[in-house]
């Protein structure tokens, strides 16, 4: 029976996969891989599917759902399978005294995700920990062991695995700190939260819980009764620009070395959009979270095709006020902004 993809993402649309399996072990996976592509079969791996939107005719090919496990601590070192679910592997690593994760609580999907898209909140960044990683390599069929210089990390959450298919992650190893106490508090709104300046140290674990509260505020922790986290979490990349447009000058700037990086929720809050928009927009089905509106939501019954929608109103909404045109952060996998 074709297995509805709608039930292993996060956005909750999506078709049926043609073909469905699951691997329980980095050697299952490569061997699934590996068939498919000797039978020139498309595959579409799934993990956490937090940062995924595929079509509604669904995928014709085969689906796999990695579900590898394995954690190991040697001295200050992590190793976890790609599998692992992401938050519990910061929790764990807490619970052993090592610090240098506590920044990326609450980040949903699988540990083997992580480097795709070098993902950061709140100061830390992937690249920030991992010492290695496991790749299995589709063009030349071989398995090597990377450090992080061959991962592409860049600007904009760029790496040489993001939308492209031929590096299937196995394993990540994070070099971490023999402490019960954070790396110093880069981020202003965090260092509100916990009552400290940026560039105090406090308790890790403090860190961690501040984190889970700001995240839960915004609607950024996995929670099924909540429709404000049926999304892929935020929707737009933050633009990054040679030259602001005057329309945009007040908008919140950072440096960056490729220009100047933007913040694509006021550009999204001040061409009109609201917390909560888009229940009168077409079916209703989708609209902005009512908590942060970088989230495209489900809320119940959506389509693909209802989301892409919406976003692509979001997006024309944007660049008609300020002539900046916004890009999907996440995976659309038969399916694009019409």
């Amino acid at each position: 029976m074709p297995t509805a993809i709608s039930e292993l993402t996060t956005m909750r649309v999506g078709g049926s996969a043609r073909e469905f399996a699951v691997a329980k072990t980095s050697d299952e996976l490569v061997s699934l891989v590996r068939a498919a592509d000797a039978a020139h079969t498309p595959v579409l791996l799934i993990g956490g599917g937090s940062n995924l939107v595929v079509a509604d005719s669904g995928f014709d090919g085969l689906v796999i759902k990695v579900e590898t496990s394995g954690t190991r601590i040697d001295g200050d070192s992590m190793w976890v399978a790609a599998g692992e679910p992401w938050d519990p592997v910061v929790a764990a690593s807490l619970d052993e005294g090592l610090a240098g994760l506590e920044a990326l609580s609450g980040i949903p999907g699988l540990t083997g995700a992580t480097p795709v898209q070098n993902v950061g909140a709140y100061g830390t960044v992937t690249s920030d920990v991992l010492r290695e990683l496991t790749v299995y390599d589709r063009e030349s069929g071989r398995i090597e062991v990377w450090g992080p210089d061959r991962c592409g990390f860049g600007l904009h959450r760029q790496s040489v695995f993001k939308h492209s298919m031929r590096y299937v992650i196995l394993d990540t190893t994070m070099e971490l700190r023999r402490s019960t106490v954070s790396d110093p508090v880069r981020y202003a709104g965090l260092a509100d939260r916990l009552g400290v300046t940026i560039g105090d140290t406090v308790p890790a674990k403090d860190v961690r819980e501040a984190v889970l509260d700001l995240r839960g505020q915004k609607g950024m922790v996995l929670d099924p009764a909540d429709h404000d986290t049926w999304s892929v979490g935020s929707f737009f990349l933050n633009p990054v620009l040679e030259e602001v447009p005057e329309k945009a000058s007040r908008a919140p700037q950072y440096p960056d070395p490729s220009g100047i990086k933007i913040h694509a929720a006021w550009l999204i809050q001040n061409a009109g959009f609201a917390h909560g928009f888009g229940t009168e927009f077409g079916n209703g089905t989708v609209a902005l979270s009512t908590k942060h509106v970088l989230a495209v939501t489900n809320r119940g019954g959506a389509s693909t095709a209802d989301v892409m929608a919406l976003a692509s109103h979001i997006r024309d909404g944007v660049r008609a006020e300020f002539g900046i045109t916004l890009v999907p952060e996440c995976d659309l996998v038969g399916c694009s902004l019409t």
